[in-house]
């Protein structure tokens, strides 16, 4: 069921609603509550008259409302462009929803954004777009669309990882999902909580970082009347949860005195709201996810090493893009295609200069910055290929600094070893010689930090369980 709570009201402009016969039974543009400019436009003159008759021009195969009538399923399209009974032309970004009862499309409803004057680099317009998009991801992940059939991959990691968290997702088990921004987190978390069947009314999902450190208590466990000025009796996010799942987005975030109550929660199934001595009793499975590797972030006081073992039967960690290039390829041509229909464009690839330079990029914000950087190329291009030309600056100035590195580095070793004599080779192997190199490396900066792993981790810039398994394959005490 979509709730208001689904919407972020500051990013739609005009609501509409259709039937199954594609009649027009709302729409809120020639309402003159909403749009003061429709006062000479009579009701009678588009409710009840054939959507296609009020935008005369409309390509019914391209429609987001027509197509999202015919397959009952929520249609996506950005910066579309249409004419209608009045000549007026349109530019919006939309979402539209089907109703659906007992198996029957009834209609649907479509929730718009006028670009049609709207910038994207200025007016707050970027912001916009940003809520634009995470309200369509809201309403996808409330209608159980978020499946582990989402995830798409090609990597054996990543595909193990599915299966795994498909087997937590029908347990009673606590879990925590952990890896870099960007890799999927929360997807994983939808996909679990559409797995696991519970009902989405039993559902509660909270962001840790966007509760203020002075309300999270109460926020989380609830009130009582009098617990301070103003307090009134309240349910926290755990009784609301009570028989079903809560989802705790970045949990690091979460103060640390808070953390051992919801430990508590977790291993005896009671609280105290704010203010009360009264024990309660909740039945909830804690889904949790954090950016950070939750060993660092133990070391860094930011999680508790008790919270953490509770986790630790039930961890899924997802690797970052970069540590799996067959999945590049893969995304690189599925978002162009998305990207294609929501647009309404029909660009067929990219260029080998540009194919080259993101295959040597580094995905700081894995997917999710290859997604949007996708977006970017296909709603800017005016080509029926995407070249270097169609990058956002930052991204091109990134890797071009990147190779003058590599270049620069790649000169430091040739005149390191110009005077090297390579006519005596016999028993030379490269692949031990690079690994005594590596381990005189990681050996200094361990002594360096002390023998703190995630210090040297950091200084290496490698994950701290590659640290280890280096540590151990080269023999390193």
């Amino acid at each position: 069921m979509l709730k208001c709570q689904d919407l972020m009201m500051g990013s739609i402009d005009y609501i509409a609603i259709v039937d199954g016969n594609y009649n027009v039974v709302f729409n809120a543009r020639y309402e003159t509550q909403v749009n003061a400019m429709a006062q000479l436009i009579k009701r009678s003159e588009y409710i009840n008259k054939k959507y296609y008759e009020i935008y005369p021009e409309l390509d019914v195969e391209k429609s987001t409302m027509m197509r999202c009538i015919r397959n009952g399923e929520i249609v996506v399209g950005k910066n579309q462009s249409v004419r209608d009974f009045k000549g007026h032309v349109l530019r919006t970004d939309n979402v539209t929803i089907p109703i659906i009862r007992k198996g029957k499309i009834m209609g649907a409803v479509e929730l718009a954004r006028d670009v049609t004057t709207v910038n994207s680099n200025n007016d707050g317009g970027e912001v916009r777009n940003g809520e634009f998009d995470r309200m369509v991801e809201k309403i996808k992940a409330r209608q159980g669309l978020i499946t582990f059939d989402s995830i798409i991959t090609n990597s054996t990691d990543m595909k193990k990882t599915i299966e795994y968290a498909r087997i937590l997702a029908g347990m009673p088990n606590h879990t925590l999902i952990y890896g870099e921004t960007g890799t999927g987190k929360e997807l994983f978390a939808q996909a679990m909580i559409t797995e696991s069947g519970i009902p989405r009314s039993k559902v509660v999902i909270e962001n840790c970082a966007a509760i203020p450190e002075n309300l999270f208590e109460s926020i989380l466990f609830g009130t009582t009347k009098g617990a301070y000025t103003g307090a009134e009796n309240k349910k926290g996010l755990l009784e609301e949860a009570d028989g079903g799942i809560l989802f705790l987005d970045e949990l690091n975030a979460m103060p640390y005195s808070v953390q051992g109550k919801l430990l508590r929660v977790m291993q005896e199934g009671t609280f105290r709201k704010l203010g009360s001595n009264i024990e309660k009793k909740v039945n909830v499975k804690i889904i949790a996810a954090m950016n950070v590797d939750p060993t660092e972030a133990i070391e860094n006081n930011v999680l508790r090493r008790d919270l953490f073992y509770r986790f630790s039967s039930s961890m899924i960690h997802i690797p970052k893009l970069s540590s799996r290039p067959e999945d590049l390829e893969l995304y690189l041509q599925y978002f162009l295609r998305e990207f294609n229909t929501i647009y309404n464009k029909e660009i067929t690839g990219y260029d080998k200069e540009l194919e080259t330079l993101l295959k040597n990029y580094t995905w700081e914000g894995n997917v999710r910055e290859l997604k949007h950087l996708v977006e970017s190329m296909v709603a800017t291009s005016q080509d029926s290929v995407l070249g270097i030309k169609d990058m956002p600056n930052y991204v091109y100035q990134r890797v071009k600094k990147g190779a003058e590195t590599e270049e620069h580095e790649t000169e430091t070793i040739r005149m390191q070893y110009s005077d090297f004599d390579f006519s005596n080779m016999q028993g030379f192997s490269l692949t031990r010689a690079m690994e005594d190199h590596e381990r005189e490396i990681i050996s200094a900066v361990l002594r360096q930090c002390g023998g703190n792993k995630a210090k040297a981790s950091r200084i290496l810039d490698i994950p701290r369980p590659t640290l280890i398994y280096k540590m151990e394959k080269l023999g390193i005490e």
